[in-house]
């Protein structure tokens, strides 16, 4: 290779390392840059707000999410909100409606009649959010003026306790009949598109209107008319029934990630759907269940819920946990020998303490969860409780080594002072002397909470009680006890060793 060869070749990495500083530079703004979105709200006040002709305003309103319309409402006057219904008129408004937390202060602002025509253009589980938010005199008077076919689905859903997957369920869906041609199952789908917009799955049903299987819009889109429709239809689909309670269908419905799932009676009559929106709503509802047995709770609280119903729900397990924290207190009060001999000991307590209860709930949380997931055989719950143990002996073993070095050096160097003196035993036996009683009394306690934490849910679970109510509260003060017993019957045991207990 002649000299200027080589020259160029080793000038090559430098050049490419110059060329590479730009693009460094460009992605460095890149991760710095902050990405900022529109505000819709204020865009709409401005636009409700002008004096634009009504045809201009409406199209104007058309390149919006219903959502964000409805976002905005609370910033309106009751005459531009009574403009823009009228603007918009019932079906759109219905859209909107669906969108809003608590729908009663507008619909408060309607006549019956007004009120009534846009609660019957919204889904039948929609109407029935938005109805129960109202006082039972407005509801009769709404539903008095509804038509008939509105009234029956919503009177249907309504019949449904809270906890059952019917109460969940929207009538929004297309249904055709087995046996049709496929002209006519198009035919059939463009009429009832009018009135229902669930478009993706389209259900068939027998002739004696019992579910018999689903067919993608996709598949009857692409089939020739010549097509047997039977081929298309799929059999097997998954379905819930309609008194089925909605948390043990949870992780049924979420497993088959389908647009919509039907429900059916117990005659497998065809009632309505759960869509993938409705199983949102419903995850984030038992989430906030379970949210609220894990603080104790036996319900969810609301924001305007009465006092005496909010001290309803509360009492019940702080008077449970007040006897199991007198418990605690009777069993730390047989142990003041040990205080009055070692006082030092009490100041680690709550180390131990904490360490215990955090041991003991996470396990509760891994156990709920897998419980909630799915059913254990024997074999599987006796795998998950050692798996658990192991898991908080070993964290256990490495928080223990680490508490009775620092501990231990940190009582040699710095409470000396505070450990007995009429004894033989030297300041740095007393000092690691404690720090082990600590270290041990943590092993054990993790371990036995972690224990606890994976046992007590699966007892609820086998007896029938949520095991979401063996709550973090009832956990923690349940690994207080044995981190009682066990950090201050080592520190007695300390003592008799040295002779002073």
């Amino acid at each position: 290779m002649d000299e200027e060869n080589k020259q160029a070749v080793m000038e090559e990495p430098e050049t490419a390392s110059h060329e590479e500083e730009p693009h460094k530079e460009e992605e460095d703004e890149r991760e710095d840059e902050v990405f900022e979105h529109p505000d819709y709200a204020q865009e709409l006040e401005q636009i409700i707000r002008s004096n634009l002709p009504d045809d201009e305003l409406r199209e104007k309103l058309a390149d919006y999410h219903y959502n964000d319309i409805a976002d905005v409402l609370g910033l309106l006057t009751t005459e531009e909100r009574k403009r823009l219904y009228r603007l918009l008129g019932a079906e759109e408004v219905s859209e909107i409606f669906a969108y809003l937390d608590d729908a009663s202060d507008f619909i408060e602002e309607l006549t019956p009649e007004t009120a009534a025509h846009i609660v019957q253009e919204m889904d039948a589980d929609d109407a029935v959010d938005v109805l129960e938010d109202l006082n039972q005199e407005q509801q009769d008077a709404i539903i008095a003026r509804m038509d008939e076919e509105a009234r029956a689905d919503v009177k249907l859903i309504r019949s449904y306790p809270e906890d059952e997957i019917g109460s969940k369920m929207t009538t929004n869906y297309i249904v055709i009949k087995r046996g049709i041609s496929i002209k006519a199952a198009m035919r059939s789908l463009v009429e009832q598109a009018a009135d229902n917009d669930n478009l993706s799955t389209i259900y068939v049903v027998d002739e004696d209107d019992r579910f018999y299987g689903a067919v993608t819009l996709q598949d009857l889109i692409i089939a020739r008319e010549h097509t047997d429709l039977e081929d298309l239809i799929t059999t097997s689909y998954p379905y819930v029934y309609d008194h089925e309670d909605v948390a043990e269908c949870i992780e049924q419905l979420k497993d088959y990630s389908e647009d919509s799932i039907p429900v059916v009676d117990s005659d497998m009559k065809l009632l309505g759907i759960i869509t993938s929106q409705d199983l949102v709503e419903v995850v984030d509802e038992e989430m906030g269940e379970d949210y609220a047995k894990l603080a104790g709770l036996t319900d969810e609280e609301e924001i305007n819920e009465p006092l005496k119903q909010s001290i309803k729900k509360r009492l019940p397990w702080l008077i449970t946990l007040m006897g199991l924290g007198l418990v605690v207190s009777m069993v730390s009060g047989s142990f003041t020998w040990v205080v009055a001999l070692l006082p030092i000991v009490v100041v680690f307590q709550s180390m131990i303490f904490d360490m215990s209860g955090n041991s003991g709930t996470q396990s509760l949380a891994v156990t709920i969860r897998i419980l909630t997931d799915e059913e254990l055989t024997p074999k599987t719950r006796a795998h998950m409780i050692l798996k658990e143990v192991k898991v908080g002996f070993t964290n256990g073993l490495i928080l223990g080594s680490l508490s009775f070095i620092a501990v231990g050096l940190f009582i040699f160097f710095f409470k000396k002072g505070d450990l007995p003196t009429d004894t033989n035993s030297s300041p740095l036996f007393m000092a690691f002397g404690c720090s082990g009683c600590i270290g041990l009394a943590m092993i054990i306690a993790m371990t036995l909470s972690s224990f606890n934490g994976t046992v007590i849910p699966m007892i609820f679970k086998k007896i029938g009680i949520d095991p979401a109510v063996a709550s973090g509260p009832m956990i923690t003060t349940l690994s207080d006890l044995i981190a009682v017993v066990t950090y201050y019957t080592l520190a007695g045991g300390l003592l008799k060793l040295i002779g002073i207990g």
